[in-house]
């Protein structure tokens, strides 16, 4: 009861209730959104959150993980139900036989790893909660290779400092897209799922991989994943903030819980 009163105080704060949290739209403060000045003084409060966050949290701490038994009977989708370019309706047709995911960025050996070969690398399964942003939360069970692997089979740069996941999904004329920074890339529960409660993972869900990065929200587990791209500067992504939501200003880059 105390995790989820927390996590309702942590979604008050993203909804706008309360200056505290970082980086916020703040809705019924329609004018002070609209300074800029205020606008700079929330982003730099988001940085201190994060900047407090990691400092206090163990950062190779576990999220929880659950029984078999706990899942949940119902798991509501969320964001997109598809994927939408060309390129991934080509390959849902062809259930994904010649779909390639691309590594590459601020690496020494870029990469392109089917379907097939990626789940033949060592697997993590886990049972944990996905806590969305909008209030609800669900358990479930998922296998996937750890990001980490990956990033090592590419010889992920030490300039690097961040990851992006592009995804295959637009939401109006904007692609998805987000980001995670390398703690979270390389612990342990971070993982590309490519099942779900032990079947195939379902399209609705992300397939054929979605991210899970068990200690953010649920807005940050990109779905639809095509491209990891290192790099040292989000700015040069999109909207420049790591991720659709962050960049059209709904939520914060940094979702830590």
């Amino acid at each position: 009861m105390t995790e989820d009163r927390t996590l309702l105080r942590r979604r008050d704060l993203l909804r706008g209730a309360t200056l505290g949290g970082g980086g916020l739209i703040l809705g019924g403060c329609d004018a002070l959104n609209e300074n800029a000045a205020f606008r700079s003084a929330l982003r730099g409060a988001e940085k201190l959150n994060q900047m407090t966050h990691r400092a206090l949290a163990d950062r190779a701490a576990l999220a929880p993980e659950y029984a078999l038994s706990d899942i949940s009977p119902v798991f509501k989708t969320n964001g997109s139900l598809t994927g939408t370019s060309t390129d991934y309706l080509a390959h849902l047709a062809n259930n994904f036989a010649d779909w390639r995911l691309r590594v590459d960025g601020m690496v020494g050996n870029p990469i392109d790893i089917g379907l097939e070969a990626l789940r033949a690398m060592p697997a993590r399964t886990q049972i944990t909660r996905h806590d969305c942003v909008e209030g609800w939360s669900a358990i479930a069970q998922w296998q996937g290779t750890p990001l980490r692997l990956l990033l090592q089979k590419a010889q992920l740069s030490p300039r690097a400092k961040y990851i992006v996941f592009h995804c295959a999904d637009n939401y109006g004329a904007r692609p998805y897209y987000e980001s995670i920074d390398l703690i979270d890339a390389f612990h342990p529960q971070t993982i590309l799922a490519w099942a779900m409660n032990g079947e195939t993972l379902p399209v609705k869900y992300g397939a054929p991989v979605r991210l899970r990065v068990e200690r953010q929200l649920g807005y940050k587990h990109a779905k639809y994943v095509m491209r990891i791209e290192a790099t040292d500067d989000l700015s040069k992504f999109h909207g420049g903030k790591g991720g659709y939501w962050e960049d059209v200003g709904d939520y914060e880059y940094y979702a830590g819980i």
